[in-house]
Order: C-alpha cells, then structure tokens, then sequence
C-alpha cells in the first residue's frame, strides 16, 4: 500500500519529468529509491512510454506477443485472490496469487498460467497457514495490471481497460474459470419435498462466486450474461456478495469449462 501523501508522489514526478535520478528525488522527498522507481516506472507506462525499452519484454510497452487466454484466467485469479506490492527497500513489484492448499489442481494450474504469461520469470512460492502465495516479480506489473492501487479492491472502483475487456470478450471462459478458482466454488445443495405423502431428499448442483466488490461481481455477471449464463443474487445476512448459478442447463455448461475445484 502507499502510504505517501499524493503531494509528495505529484512533487516526485515532477522532478523526475524534469531529469532528476531517483536517488536524487529520495533523498530530497526523503522516500526509498524503490518506490520513487515504481512511480517513475507507472508514470511512464501510463503515459505510453516504454520503460528499460532495451531489455522489455512487455506486451503493453513493446507490442511482445502474449498468451491471451491465459492472461484472461490470471486477471480472474488476480481479481479474486492477487495482489500486487512493492516492500520497502525493493526496486521492482510483485504479484502475489494466494492458493489454497486444498486444491493443489488450481495451484498448478495458476502456476503454469503465470509462466505462460511471464515466459521470462521465475515463480516463486511462500507458504502459509493452510495456503501459499505464487508469486513473480516483475517491473511490467503496473503496466499489465492497471487495477493496482492504494487499499483492498473492495474499497475503490474497480473496471477494465479497454484492451483488457477486448481479451475477456476473446476468452470469457477462462476469465471465468480465473474467477471461480479464486473466489467461487461448485456445490451440491439439498432441499426435501413432500411426493406421494412421503418426504423424499432431492440433491443439485450450484455454482457460486462470492466477493465484496460491487464492481468485480459485476464484471464476473456481465460476462455471464455474454454468455447466456442465468445468475441470481444470493444475499445472506443482508450482504449481496454471492452470486449463484442453479438452473440446470446453466450447471451442466459450467461443468464444461469449469467443473469443480482439484
């Protein structure tokens, strides 16, 4: 998280545009070299400029090609369970993907999306309670992730650049499957009705996505619907953040591209 006031990044860009080193403006801003560089760094990419032009291999500074449908599951994995930081004393991001261990499946799978998208990093894994983070580090991050910013996802307006919807709309199921693996789940549901005089149980399928972002939720139902997905808003306790997928036909075309966690 930033924790710098927007003054002290306007003054530092400022000076930077002027010729100014990054050494030069933290000491004088009195802020750690690192993070005057991410600045500098997202200033550049934001204004189409191409930062470390001779070594980049950034789809969005140099026109690298890049594997369309995996960066559509890894922007859903990122909007669910992603995060990107800049620790103090580092010079370059990184983005984080928490995996729950239960599912080893969508660990290697998240895994192999992330080399598929970063074909020149490495990625590396840290080990929690009950789960791990992929994680890669890379100067680009900025650039491929414009949703990056101060505080939780929830708190702020989350939407797609252009050329990022454009890839969704190429690849809306693996968006989706990105989504699901982070935030959602398939379950079996039960309900009993009373047929003949006699109780009998009754078992079906659901899909559901759970997330606190009024945005990000609309962008998973949007794509439902591009599809011709059927979607209800499941509120518990009074909180719209579930929404569930029951009928049907609609379980068995998720099943397709889907299916249940592994």
């Amino acid at each position: 998280m930033d924790m710098h006031p927007l003054e002290t990044r306007q003054r530092a860009i400022t000076l930077l545009r002027d010729g100014a080193t990054n050494a030069d403006v933290a000491r004088a801003l009195k802020v750690p070299v690192g993070t005057i560089g991410a600045w500098k760094h997202k200033d550049r990419a934001t204004r189409g400029e191409c930062p470390g032009a001779h070594h980049s291999t950034c789809p969005r500074c140099d026109g690298q090609p890049m594997d369309s449908a995996a960066y559509a599951y890894l922007l859903g994995q990122y909007l669910g369970d992603g995060s990107i930081s800049h620790y103090s004393g580092h010079r370059v991001p990184t983005l984080r993907i928490t995996c729950a261990d239960s599912w080893p499946g969508v660990s290697r799978e998240t895994a192999a999306v992330l080399l598929r998208v970063f074909p020149h990093n490495q990625i590396g894994r840290v080990r929690k309670a009950g789960c791990h983070d992929l994680k890669v580090v890379s100067k680009h991050l900025y650039c491929l992730f414009p949703q990056h910013g101060p505080g939780m996802k929830h708190t702020r307006k989350i939407a797609l650049a252009h050329w990022q919807q454009e890839i969704v709309d190429a690849h809306p199921w693996e968006f989706i499957r990105g989504l699901i693996h982070s935030d959602g789940c398939r379950i079996t549901n039960w309900t009993t009705r009373v047929v003949a005089g006699e109780r009998k149980r009754y078992e079906y399928p659901r899909y559901f996505f759970t997330n606190k972002s009024d945005c990000i939720r609309e962008l998973y139902t949007d794509t439902l619907d591009k599809l011709g997905v059927t979607w209800t808003h499941c509120t518990r306790h009074g909180n719209p953040y579930n929404i569930s997928v029951a009928r049907k036909q609609d379980v068995a075309l998720l099943d397709v591209h889907i299916g249940p966690k592994y």
